[in-house]
Protein backbone atom coordinates (compact mmCIF):
# COMPACT_ATOMS: atom_id res chain seq x y z
CA UNK A 1 0.00 0.00 0.00
CA UNK A 2 1.31 3.64 -1.04
CA UNK A 3 0.58 6.29 0.99
CA UNK A 4 0.07 9.78 -0.95
CA UNK A 5 0.56 13.79 0.42
CA UNK A 6 -1.11 14.75 -2.87
CA UNK A 7 -3.35 18.21 -2.27
CA UNK A 8 -4.28 17.80 -5.95
CA UNK A 9 -5.75 14.92 -7.77
CA UNK A 10 -2.97 11.94 -8.00
CA UNK A 11 -2.67 10.33 -11.22
CA UNK A 12 -0.69 7.31 -12.82
CA UNK A 13 2.03 9.26 -14.43
CA UNK A 14 4.00 5.80 -15.27
CA UNK A 15 4.73 4.69 -18.43
CA UNK A 16 3.84 8.40 -20.04
CA UNK A 17 2.60 6.64 -22.77
CA UNK A 18 -0.48 4.08 -21.84
CA UNK A 19 0.31 1.76 -25.13
CA UNK A 20 3.94 0.88 -24.10
CA UNK A 21 2.81 -0.71 -20.73
CA UNK A 22 1.30 -3.47 -22.65
CA UNK A 23 4.54 -5.59 -24.09
CA UNK A 24 5.79 -4.77 -20.33
CA UNK A 25 3.60 -6.39 -18.44
CA UNK A 26 3.22 -8.64 -21.29
CA UNK A 27 7.43 -9.47 -20.36
CA UNK A 28 6.84 -9.57 -16.94
CA UNK A 29 4.26 -12.50 -17.06
CA UNK A 30 6.38 -14.41 -19.43
CA UNK A 31 9.68 -14.15 -17.51
CA UNK A 32 8.42 -14.03 -13.67
CA UNK A 33 5.02 -14.64 -13.62
CA UNK A 34 4.46 -16.85 -10.26
CA UNK A 35 7.22 -15.54 -8.67
CA UNK A 36 7.34 -13.24 -5.74
CA UNK A 37 7.60 -9.24 -6.48
CA UNK A 38 10.87 -8.42 -5.01
CA UNK A 39 14.78 -6.71 -5.71
CA UNK A 40 15.59 -9.53 -7.14
CA UNK A 41 12.62 -10.22 -9.50
CA UNK A 42 12.20 -6.25 -10.44
CA UNK A 43 16.02 -6.30 -10.98
CA UNK A 44 16.29 -9.22 -13.29
CA UNK A 45 13.04 -7.59 -15.12
CA UNK A 46 14.87 -4.52 -16.24
CA UNK A 47 17.28 -6.59 -17.54
CA UNK A 48 14.72 -8.73 -19.56
CA UNK A 49 13.56 -5.03 -20.37
CA UNK A 50 16.85 -3.65 -21.51
CA UNK A 51 17.45 -7.01 -24.00
CA UNK A 52 14.02 -6.85 -25.62
CA UNK A 53 14.86 -3.13 -26.35
CA UNK A 54 11.38 -1.88 -25.10
CA UNK A 55 13.17 0.23 -22.77
CA UNK A 56 14.00 3.63 -23.67
CA UNK A 57 16.79 4.33 -20.62
CA UNK A 58 19.57 2.64 -18.79
CA UNK A 59 18.26 2.18 -15.36
CA UNK A 60 21.53 1.36 -14.21
CA UNK A 61 21.87 3.36 -11.02
CA UNK A 62 18.59 1.56 -9.31
CA UNK A 63 16.86 -1.19 -11.72
CA UNK A 64 14.64 -2.16 -8.83
CA UNK A 65 13.29 1.36 -8.45
CA UNK A 66 13.24 1.76 -11.91
CA UNK A 67 11.18 -2.11 -12.62
CA UNK A 68 8.95 -0.82 -9.40
CA UNK A 69 8.09 2.76 -11.36
CA UNK A 70 7.50 0.78 -14.40
CA UNK A 71 4.84 -2.21 -12.59
CA UNK A 72 3.50 -0.20 -9.66
CA UNK A 73 2.09 2.61 -11.15
CA UNK A 74 -0.42 2.53 -14.09
CA UNK A 75 0.01 -1.61 -14.64
CA UNK A 76 -1.03 -2.36 -11.05
CA UNK A 77 -2.70 1.35 -10.21
CA UNK A 78 -5.13 0.24 -12.91
CA UNK A 79 -5.87 -3.25 -12.06
CA UNK A 80 -3.63 -5.18 -14.82
CA UNK A 81 -1.43 -6.90 -12.99
CA UNK A 82 -1.41 -8.21 -9.59
CA UNK A 83 1.89 -8.85 -7.19
CA UNK A 84 0.71 -10.32 -4.10
CA UNK A 85 0.97 -13.12 -3.33
CA UNK A 86 3.10 -13.46 -6.51
CA UNK A 87 3.29 -12.11 -10.03
CA UNK A 88 0.41 -12.89 -11.98
CA UNK A 89 -2.14 -11.36 -15.33
CA UNK A 90 -5.56 -9.81 -14.07
CA UNK A 91 -8.10 -11.09 -15.89
CA UNK A 92 -8.24 -7.16 -17.47
CA UNK A 93 -4.64 -7.45 -17.90
CA UNK A 94 -5.07 -10.77 -19.79
CA UNK A 95 -7.57 -8.51 -22.02
CA UNK A 96 -5.38 -5.75 -22.48
CA UNK A 97 -2.83 -8.11 -24.20
CA UNK A 98 -5.00 -10.04 -26.27
CA UNK A 99 -8.29 -7.52 -27.49
CA UNK A 100 -8.25 -5.86 -30.16
CA UNK A 101 -9.74 -3.16 -28.82
CA UNK A 102 -7.35 -1.65 -26.24
CA UNK A 103 -9.52 1.68 -26.02
CA UNK A 104 -12.14 -0.16 -24.45
CA UNK A 105 -10.01 -2.19 -21.86
CA UNK A 106 -8.59 1.09 -20.73
CA UNK A 107 -11.51 3.02 -20.06
CA UNK A 108 -13.13 -0.01 -18.24
CA UNK A 109 -10.24 0.30 -16.07
CA UNK A 110 -9.91 3.86 -15.85
CA UNK A 111 -13.33 4.19 -15.00
CA UNK A 112 -12.88 1.81 -11.79
CA UNK A 113 -9.74 4.58 -11.13
CA UNK A 114 -10.50 5.97 -7.43
CA UNK A 115 -9.70 7.99 -4.65
CA UNK A 116 -8.73 6.82 -1.70
CA UNK A 117 -8.09 2.85 -2.62
CA UNK A 118 -6.73 0.10 -0.56
CA UNK A 119 -3.53 1.09 -3.23
CA UNK A 120 -3.23 4.74 -2.35
CA UNK A 121 -3.75 5.75 0.87
CA UNK A 122 -3.54 9.92 1.79
CA UNK A 123 -1.83 11.04 4.91
CA UNK A 124 -2.98 13.92 7.20
CA UNK A 125 -1.12 16.00 4.84
CA UNK A 126 -3.18 15.22 1.68
CA UNK A 127 -6.70 16.90 0.37
CA UNK A 128 -9.99 14.99 1.40
CA UNK A 129 -10.55 12.89 -1.86
CA UNK A 130 -13.72 10.92 -2.57
CA UNK A 131 -13.55 11.26 -6.29
CA UNK A 132 -13.20 8.49 -9.29
CA UNK A 133 -10.74 11.50 -11.34
CA UNK A 134 -11.47 10.05 -14.94
CA UNK A 135 -15.29 10.22 -14.69
CA UNK A 136 -15.39 13.34 -13.57
CA UNK A 137 -12.70 14.87 -16.35
CA UNK A 138 -14.73 13.06 -18.62
CA UNK A 139 -18.04 15.39 -17.25
CA UNK A 140 -15.85 18.27 -17.34
CA UNK A 141 -14.90 18.25 -21.09
CA UNK A 142 -18.83 17.02 -21.56
CA UNK A 143 -19.95 19.87 -18.94
CA UNK A 144 -17.66 22.62 -20.77
CA UNK A 145 -17.83 21.36 -24.83
CA UNK A 146 -13.93 21.95 -24.32
CA UNK A 147 -11.54 22.08 -21.52
CA UNK A 148 -7.98 23.49 -22.29
CA UNK A 149 -5.10 22.25 -20.91
CA UNK A 150 -4.30 25.06 -18.27
CA UNK A 151 -7.95 24.94 -17.57
CA UNK A 152 -6.96 20.90 -15.98
CA UNK A 153 -3.58 21.95 -14.97
CA UNK A 154 -5.20 24.99 -12.41
CA UNK A 155 -8.41 23.73 -11.44
CA UNK A 156 -9.77 20.44 -12.98
CA UNK A 157 -7.09 19.18 -11.25
CA UNK A 158 -8.34 20.10 -7.75
CA UNK A 159 -11.32 18.12 -8.04
CA UNK A 160 -10.32 15.95 -4.71
CA UNK A 161 -13.93 15.58 -3.78
CA UNK A 162 -16.76 15.14 -6.42
CA UNK A 163 -18.86 17.40 -4.37
CA UNK A 164 -16.84 20.08 -5.69
CA UNK A 165 -17.61 19.75 -9.27
CA UNK A 166 -19.79 23.37 -9.64
CA UNK A 167 -17.30 24.80 -7.52
CA UNK A 168 -14.71 23.74 -9.97
CA UNK A 169 -17.14 24.76 -12.70
CA UNK A 170 -17.17 28.37 -11.45
CA UNK A 171 -13.49 28.43 -11.77
CA UNK A 172 -13.18 27.91 -15.02
CA UNK A 173 -16.00 30.28 -16.06
CA UNK A 174 -14.30 33.09 -14.47
CA UNK A 175 -11.05 32.36 -15.95
CA UNK A 176 -12.41 32.64 -19.39
CA UNK A 177 -14.25 35.66 -18.43
CA UNK A 178 -11.52 37.44 -17.39
CA UNK A 179 -9.27 36.34 -20.39
CA UNK A 180 -12.01 38.16 -22.30
CA UNK A 181 -12.12 41.13 -20.58
CA UNK A 182 -8.23 41.63 -18.92
CA UNK A 183 -5.37 43.84 -20.70
CA UNK A 184 -3.03 41.52 -19.22
CA UNK A 185 -1.27 38.97 -22.11
CA UNK A 186 -2.72 35.00 -22.11
CA UNK A 187 0.69 34.26 -20.40
CA UNK A 188 0.71 37.13 -17.95
CA UNK A 189 -3.43 36.26 -17.17
CA UNK A 190 -2.22 32.07 -16.34
CA UNK A 191 0.42 32.96 -14.22
CA UNK A 192 -1.03 35.26 -12.22
CA UNK A 193 -4.22 32.53 -11.86
CA UNK A 194 -1.45 29.38 -11.44
CA UNK A 195 0.19 31.82 -8.47
CA UNK A 196 -2.99 32.26 -7.22
CA UNK A 197 -4.47 29.41 -7.04
CA UNK A 198 -1.08 26.98 -6.20
CA UNK A 199 -0.92 29.74 -2.82
CA UNK A 200 -4.62 28.81 -2.17
CA UNK A 201 -4.10 25.36 -2.30
CA UNK A 202 -0.65 24.95 -0.60
CA UNK A 203 -1.64 28.28 1.94
CA UNK A 204 -0.98 26.12 5.36
CA UNK A 205 2.27 24.94 4.31
CA UNK A 206 3.56 28.65 3.38
CA UNK A 207 2.38 29.84 6.39
CA UNK A 208 4.32 27.14 8.59
CA UNK A 209 7.43 27.70 6.42
CA UNK A 210 6.92 24.04 5.04
CA UNK A 211 8.73 25.33 1.58
CA UNK A 212 11.27 23.03 1.50
CA UNK A 213 11.08 19.81 -1.65
CA UNK A 214 12.97 17.08 -1.65
CA UNK A 215 14.82 17.70 -4.25
CA UNK A 216 16.83 21.22 -3.41
CA UNK A 217 18.09 22.83 -0.47
CA UNK A 218 16.59 26.03 -1.86
CA UNK A 219 13.25 26.67 0.22
CA UNK A 220 12.40 29.67 -1.22
CA UNK A 221 8.18 30.36 -1.91
CA UNK A 222 9.12 30.77 -5.57
CA UNK A 223 11.03 27.65 -5.80
CA UNK A 224 8.47 25.66 -3.88
CA UNK A 225 5.56 27.16 -6.39
CA UNK A 226 7.72 26.26 -8.97
CA UNK A 227 7.68 23.07 -7.86
CA UNK A 228 4.75 22.33 -7.67
CA UNK A 229 3.34 23.60 -10.61
CA UNK A 230 6.13 21.25 -12.75
CA UNK A 231 4.02 18.39 -10.49
CA UNK A 232 0.78 20.16 -11.69
CA UNK A 233 2.16 20.20 -15.22
CA UNK A 234 2.88 15.93 -15.47
CA UNK A 235 -0.10 15.14 -13.53
CA UNK A 236 -2.28 16.72 -16.18
CA UNK A 237 -0.27 15.79 -19.07
CA UNK A 238 -0.62 12.70 -18.56
CA UNK A 239 -4.71 12.96 -17.64
CA UNK A 240 -4.80 13.63 -21.41
CA UNK A 241 -2.54 11.39 -22.36
CA UNK A 242 -4.32 8.31 -20.99
CA UNK A 243 -8.06 9.86 -21.74
CA UNK A 244 -6.94 10.14 -25.42
CA UNK A 245 -6.17 6.16 -24.76
CA UNK A 246 -9.90 5.36 -24.01
CA UNK A 247 -10.55 7.07 -27.37
CA UNK A 248 -13.20 9.10 -26.26
CA UNK A 249 -11.58 12.47 -26.60
CA UNK A 250 -10.20 14.50 -29.32
CA UNK A 251 -7.06 17.04 -28.33
CA UNK A 252 -6.50 20.07 -30.22
CA UNK A 253 -2.78 20.28 -30.78
CA UNK A 254 -2.91 24.07 -32.06
CA UNK A 255 -6.06 25.21 -29.52
CA UNK A 256 -4.34 22.54 -26.43
CA UNK A 257 -8.30 21.59 -25.81
CA UNK A 258 -9.73 18.30 -25.03
CA UNK A 259 -13.33 17.66 -26.50
CA UNK A 260 -15.31 14.74 -26.83
CA UNK A 261 -15.29 12.93 -29.97
CA UNK A 262 -18.70 13.57 -31.84
CA UNK A 263 -19.73 10.19 -32.42
CA UNK A 264 -18.97 9.39 -28.96
CA UNK A 265 -21.01 11.64 -27.19
CA UNK A 266 -23.84 9.01 -26.53
CA UNK A 267 -21.10 6.85 -24.65
CA UNK A 268 -20.06 9.26 -22.60
CA UNK A 269 -23.33 10.61 -21.42
CA UNK A 270 -23.98 6.48 -20.75
CA UNK A 271 -21.45 6.62 -18.57
CA UNK A 272 -22.18 9.98 -16.58
CA UNK A 273 -25.75 8.60 -16.02
CA UNK A 274 -24.79 5.36 -14.92
CA UNK A 275 -21.82 5.39 -12.89
CA UNK A 276 -21.80 6.01 -9.30
CA UNK A 277 -19.92 9.26 -8.68
CA UNK A 278 -18.24 7.75 -5.35
CA UNK A 279 -15.69 5.80 -4.80
CA UNK A 280 -16.23 1.87 -3.55
CA UNK A 281 -15.36 1.27 0.14
CA UNK A 282 -13.51 -1.88 0.36
CA UNK A 283 -12.81 -4.21 3.24
CA UNK A 284 -9.40 -5.68 1.86
CA UNK A 285 -6.65 -4.79 -0.72
CA UNK A 286 -7.72 -8.33 -2.17
CA UNK A 287 -10.97 -6.97 -2.56
CA UNK A 288 -9.93 -4.24 -4.78
CA UNK A 289 -7.50 -6.37 -6.54
CA UNK A 290 -10.54 -8.62 -7.59
CA UNK A 291 -13.06 -5.39 -8.41
CA UNK A 292 -10.11 -3.80 -10.96
CA UNK A 293 -9.34 -6.48 -12.17
CA UNK A 294 -12.44 -7.71 -13.80
CA UNK A 295 -12.60 -7.42 -17.72
CA UNK A 296 -15.99 -6.79 -17.96
CA UNK A 297 -16.89 -3.78 -15.73
CA UNK A 298 -18.28 -1.39 -15.45
CA UNK A 299 -20.69 -1.44 -18.30
CA UNK A 300 -20.55 0.51 -21.17
CA UNK A 301 -22.44 1.81 -23.57
CA UNK A 302 -21.51 -0.57 -26.43
CA UNK A 303 -21.99 -3.15 -24.00
CA UNK A 304 -25.97 -2.66 -25.04
CA UNK A 305 -26.83 -5.07 -28.01
CA UNK A 306 -29.56 -1.96 -29.45
CA UNK A 307 -26.97 1.02 -28.57
CA UNK A 308 -24.44 -1.22 -30.42
CA UNK A 309 -26.60 -1.60 -33.14
CA UNK A 310 -27.10 2.04 -33.78
CA UNK A 311 -23.54 3.38 -33.74
CA UNK A 312 -22.83 0.50 -36.23
CA UNK A 313 -25.95 1.93 -38.60
CA UNK A 314 -25.13 5.52 -37.60
CA UNK A 315 -21.38 5.37 -38.64
CA UNK A 316 -21.97 2.77 -41.65
CA UNK A 317 -25.09 3.38 -43.12
CA UNK A 318 -24.57 1.50 -46.13
CA UNK A 319 -23.40 -2.39 -44.43
CA UNK A 320 -25.53 -4.91 -44.25
CA UNK A 321 -25.64 -6.63 -40.59
CA UNK A 322 -26.44 -10.37 -39.89
CA UNK A 323 -28.43 -10.38 -37.11
CA UNK A 324 -27.40 -13.71 -36.22
CA UNK A 325 -23.68 -11.83 -34.80
CA UNK A 326 -23.59 -11.98 -30.84
CA UNK A 327 -22.99 -9.19 -28.99
CA UNK A 328 -18.53 -9.65 -29.07
CA UNK A 329 -18.83 -10.24 -32.61
CA UNK A 330 -21.12 -7.10 -33.03
CA UNK A 331 -17.44 -5.27 -31.58
CA UNK A 332 -15.49 -7.14 -33.60
CA UNK A 333 -17.57 -5.91 -36.63
CA UNK A 334 -17.60 -2.40 -35.92
CA UNK A 335 -13.57 -2.95 -35.00
CA UNK A 336 -12.84 -4.17 -38.11
CA UNK A 337 -14.89 -1.45 -39.62
CA UNK A 338 -13.10 1.40 -38.11
CA UNK A 339 -9.93 0.23 -39.06
CA UNK A 340 -10.85 0.02 -42.79
CA UNK A 341 -12.30 3.29 -42.65
CA UNK A 342 -8.75 4.43 -40.80
CA UNK A 343 -6.60 2.40 -43.45
CA UNK A 344 -8.71 4.29 -46.25
CA UNK A 345 -8.15 7.34 -44.29
CA UNK A 346 -4.36 7.33 -44.25
CA UNK A 347 -4.06 6.02 -47.94
CA UNK A 348 -6.13 9.50 -49.01
CA UNK A 349 -3.32 11.21 -46.69
CA UNK A 350 -1.10 9.29 -48.62
CA UNK A 351 -1.98 10.70 -52.06
CA UNK A 352 -2.18 13.97 -51.19
CA UNK A 353 0.79 14.33 -49.39
CA UNK A 354 2.94 13.11 -52.53
CA UNK A 355 1.07 14.99 -54.92
CA UNK A 356 2.56 18.13 -52.24
CA UNK A 357 -1.42 19.22 -51.74
CA UNK A 358 -0.28 19.35 -47.94
CA UNK A 359 3.10 20.99 -48.40
CA UNK A 360 1.63 24.79 -46.93
CA UNK A 361 0.91 22.69 -43.87
CA UNK A 362 3.30 20.15 -43.19
CA UNK A 363 5.95 23.18 -43.56
CA UNK A 364 3.86 25.32 -40.90
CA UNK A 365 3.63 22.32 -38.94
CA UNK A 366 7.44 22.30 -38.21
CA UNK A 367 7.25 25.69 -37.42
CA UNK A 368 5.07 25.53 -35.09
CA UNK A 369 6.64 22.67 -33.38
CA UNK A 370 9.64 25.04 -33.35
CA UNK A 371 7.72 27.75 -31.57
CA UNK A 372 6.29 25.40 -29.09
CA UNK A 373 2.93 26.20 -30.13
CA UNK A 374 1.42 22.60 -30.24
CA UNK A 375 0.41 20.33 -27.74
CA UNK A 376 2.64 17.12 -27.66
CA UNK A 377 5.20 18.40 -29.96
CA UNK A 378 7.16 14.48 -29.78
CA UNK A 379 3.57 13.33 -31.29
CA UNK A 380 3.27 16.02 -33.86
CA UNK A 381 7.02 15.98 -34.70
CA UNK A 382 6.64 12.05 -35.19
CA UNK A 383 3.71 12.49 -37.31
CA UNK A 384 4.49 15.30 -39.32
CA UNK A 385 8.47 13.55 -40.02
CA UNK A 386 6.57 10.73 -41.32
CA UNK A 387 4.50 13.26 -43.31
CA UNK A 388 7.81 14.77 -44.70
CA UNK A 389 9.31 11.55 -45.75
CA UNK A 390 6.49 10.73 -47.08
CA UNK A 391 6.74 14.06 -49.64
CA UNK A 392 10.23 13.82 -49.75
CA UNK A 393 10.50 11.48 -51.90
CA UNK A 394 9.69 7.26 -53.60
CA UNK A 395 9.62 4.48 -51.35
CA UNK A 396 7.46 3.06 -49.02
CA UNK A 397 7.44 5.05 -45.84
CA UNK A 398 6.06 3.32 -42.55
CA UNK A 399 5.25 5.42 -39.23
CA UNK A 400 5.30 3.35 -36.25
CA UNK A 401 2.99 5.20 -34.35
CA UNK A 402 -0.41 5.08 -33.31
CA UNK A 403 -3.30 6.63 -35.10
CA UNK A 404 -6.58 6.74 -33.78
CA UNK A 405 -10.47 5.66 -35.50
CA UNK A 406 -9.91 8.88 -37.72
CA UNK A 407 -6.74 8.82 -38.70
CA UNK A 408 -5.38 11.56 -36.67
CA UNK A 409 -1.71 11.02 -34.38
CA UNK A 410 -2.71 9.39 -30.91
CA UNK A 411 1.01 8.15 -29.58
CA UNK A 412 4.18 7.98 -30.50
CA UNK A 413 6.14 4.63 -31.56
CA UNK A 414 6.91 2.37 -28.92
CA UNK A 415 10.18 2.32 -27.36
CA UNK A 416 11.35 -1.29 -29.12
CA UNK A 417 11.38 0.18 -32.82
CA UNK A 418 11.84 3.24 -34.65
CA UNK A 419 10.10 5.91 -35.23
CA UNK A 420 9.46 5.83 -38.60
CA UNK A 421 11.40 3.28 -41.09
CA UNK A 422 11.23 4.12 -45.17
CA UNK A 423 11.71 0.66 -47.52
CA UNK A 424 13.23 1.62 -50.72
CA UNK A 425 13.56 -1.52 -52.09
CA UNK A 426 17.46 -2.64 -52.17
CA UNK A 427 17.89 -0.61 -48.64
CA UNK A 428 16.03 1.10 -45.98
CA UNK A 429 16.19 4.33 -43.56
CA UNK A 430 15.03 4.27 -40.00
CA UNK A 431 14.00 7.70 -39.06
CA UNK A 432 14.50 8.99 -35.31
CA UNK A 433 13.11 12.37 -33.97
CA UNK A 434 12.92 13.64 -30.22
CA UNK A 435 12.23 16.88 -28.55
CA UNK A 436 14.70 16.34 -26.25
CA UNK A 437 17.79 18.64 -26.10
CA UNK A 438 21.15 19.11 -24.47
CA UNK A 439 22.56 16.18 -22.10
CA UNK A 440 19.49 14.04 -21.89
CA UNK A 441 18.88 14.15 -25.73
CA UNK A 442 22.22 12.02 -25.61
CA UNK A 443 21.27 9.96 -22.41
CA UNK A 444 17.94 8.99 -23.85
CA UNK A 445 18.24 8.94 -27.42
CA UNK A 446 22.06 7.81 -28.73
CA UNK A 447 22.30 4.45 -27.33
CA UNK A 448 18.26 3.57 -28.74
CA UNK A 449 18.70 5.39 -32.35
CA UNK A 450 21.75 2.84 -33.10
CA UNK A 451 20.04 -0.28 -31.65
CA UNK A 452 16.99 0.19 -33.82
CA UNK A 453 18.92 0.95 -36.96
CA UNK A 454 20.86 -2.93 -36.02
CA UNK A 455 17.98 -4.50 -35.16
CA UNK A 456 16.79 -3.00 -38.57
CA UNK A 457 19.50 -3.39 -40.92
CA UNK A 458 18.81 -7.42 -39.18
CA UNK A 459 15.50 -7.77 -40.04
CA UNK A 460 15.49 -6.61 -43.52
CA UNK A 461 18.88 -7.99 -44.48
CA UNK A 462 20.03 -5.33 -46.45
CA UNK A 463 21.88 -2.14 -46.03
CA UNK A 464 20.04 0.24 -43.79
CA UNK A 465 20.82 3.86 -42.68
CA UNK A 466 19.44 6.49 -39.63
CA UNK A 467 18.51 9.78 -39.99
CA UNK A 468 18.04 11.68 -36.52
CA UNK A 469 15.75 15.08 -36.28
CA UNK A 470 15.43 17.09 -33.29
CA UNK A 471 15.20 21.00 -32.82
CA UNK A 472 18.83 21.06 -31.93
CA UNK A 473 21.13 18.72 -32.18
CA UNK A 474 23.88 17.94 -29.06
CA UNK A 475 27.47 17.85 -29.07
CA UNK A 476 27.80 14.70 -27.65
CA UNK A 477 25.54 13.21 -30.32
CA UNK A 478 27.12 14.59 -33.09
CA UNK A 479 30.22 13.12 -31.48
CA UNK A 480 29.04 9.97 -30.74
CA UNK A 481 27.12 9.48 -34.25
CA UNK A 482 30.55 10.28 -36.16
CA UNK A 483 32.01 7.52 -34.22
CA UNK A 484 29.54 5.04 -34.94
CA UNK A 485 31.04 5.55 -38.63
CA UNK A 486 34.14 4.47 -37.80
CA UNK A 487 33.35 1.47 -35.41
CA UNK A 488 32.27 -2.01 -36.73
CA UNK A 489 29.80 -3.01 -33.47
CA UNK A 490 28.15 -6.64 -33.83
CA UNK A 491 25.16 -5.44 -32.05
CA UNK A 492 24.37 -3.04 -33.91
CA UNK A 493 25.14 -4.87 -37.66
CA UNK A 494 28.17 -3.26 -38.07
CA UNK A 495 29.24 0.07 -38.78
CA UNK A 496 26.52 2.65 -38.09
CA UNK A 497 25.46 5.55 -40.84
CA UNK A 498 23.38 8.08 -38.42
CA UNK A 499 23.29 11.39 -39.67
CA UNK A 500 21.31 13.99 -37.08
CA UNK A 501 20.17 17.04 -38.66
CA UNK A 502 18.29 20.09 -36.98
CA UNK A 503 14.59 20.92 -37.40
CA UNK A 504 15.78 23.68 -39.81
CA UNK A 505 18.00 21.67 -42.20
CA UNK A 506 15.39 19.07 -42.50
CA UNK A 507 12.82 21.69 -43.84
CA UNK A 508 15.33 23.15 -46.29
CA UNK A 509 15.28 19.59 -47.95
CA UNK A 510 11.74 19.02 -47.77
CA UNK A 511 11.84 22.31 -49.47
CA UNK A 512 14.21 21.55 -52.21
CA UNK A 513 11.96 18.47 -53.02
CA UNK A 514 8.90 21.02 -53.28
CA UNK A 515 10.95 22.79 -55.66
CA UNK A 516 12.32 20.48 -57.94
CA UNK A 517 10.73 19.71 -61.35
CA UNK A 518 11.07 16.25 -61.02
CA UNK A 519 10.43 13.83 -57.96
CA UNK A 520 13.31 13.12 -56.46
CA UNK A 521 14.24 9.30 -56.18
CA UNK A 522 15.65 6.34 -53.50
CA UNK A 523 19.14 6.79 -55.03
CA UNK A 524 19.55 10.55 -54.13
CA UNK A 525 18.69 9.38 -50.66
CA UNK A 526 21.17 6.47 -50.61
CA UNK A 527 23.65 8.97 -52.15
CA UNK A 528 23.40 11.34 -49.04
CA UNK A 529 23.91 8.89 -46.99
CA UNK A 530 26.89 7.43 -48.66
CA UNK A 531 28.36 10.48 -48.81
CA UNK A 532 27.94 11.05 -44.89
CA UNK A 533 30.42 7.86 -44.62
CA UNK A 534 32.90 9.18 -47.51
CA UNK A 535 33.00 12.68 -45.39
CA UNK A 536 33.40 10.64 -41.86
CA UNK A 537 36.24 9.20 -42.91
CA UNK A 538 37.70 12.54 -45.24
CA UNK A 539 37.50 14.56 -41.82
CA UNK A 540 39.66 13.89 -38.26
CA UNK A 541 37.10 15.42 -36.02
CA UNK A 542 32.69 15.13 -35.51
CA UNK A 543 32.61 19.34 -36.29
CA UNK A 544 34.18 19.31 -39.48
CA UNK A 545 32.12 15.86 -40.44
CA UNK A 546 28.91 17.38 -38.96
CA UNK A 547 29.25 21.04 -41.36
CA UNK A 548 30.24 18.92 -43.95
CA UNK A 549 27.06 17.15 -43.96
CA UNK A 550 25.06 19.64 -43.04
CA UNK A 551 26.21 21.45 -46.26
CA UNK A 552 25.57 18.29 -48.32
CA UNK A 553 22.10 18.31 -46.96
CA UNK A 554 21.43 21.66 -48.27
CA UNK A 555 22.59 20.84 -51.50
CA UNK A 556 21.02 17.02 -51.07
CA UNK A 557 19.67 17.04 -54.97
CA UNK A 558 22.72 18.58 -56.68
Amino acid sequence: MATISSRTIFITTSPRTPARMIPEIGLLVEHFGGQVWNVETQTAFMQVLRDENFFNGKGENDPALSARDRITRAPKALGFVALKPTIALTPAGECLLHSRRTDEVFLRQMLKFQLPSPFHKPTEKAAYFCVKPYLEFLRLIRTLGTLRFDELLMFAMQLTDWHNFDRIIDKIDKYRQDIATTELTYRQLKSKYLYQELTTIFADRIERGETKTRETNDNSLQKFLQTQANNLHDYADATVRYLRATGLVNVSHIGHTLSIVPEKLKDVDYLLETIDRNPILFNTEQEYIEYLGNATTPQLYTDNRTALLDKLHSEFPSIAIDKELNIEQLKDLFADLLEQRKSETLREQVRQIKDYRLYDEIQNTFKQIERGELYDAPLMLEWNTWRAMTMLDGGNIIANLNFDDYGQPLSTAQGNMSDIVCDYGDFSVSVEVTMASGQRQYETESEPVSRHLGKLKKTTNKPAYCLFVAPIINEACIAHFYTLHHLSVAYYGGKSIIIPLPISIFKKMVEDSYKATYTPNPQQVKRFFEQSKILADKFNNEKEWYSAIIEAAINWLE
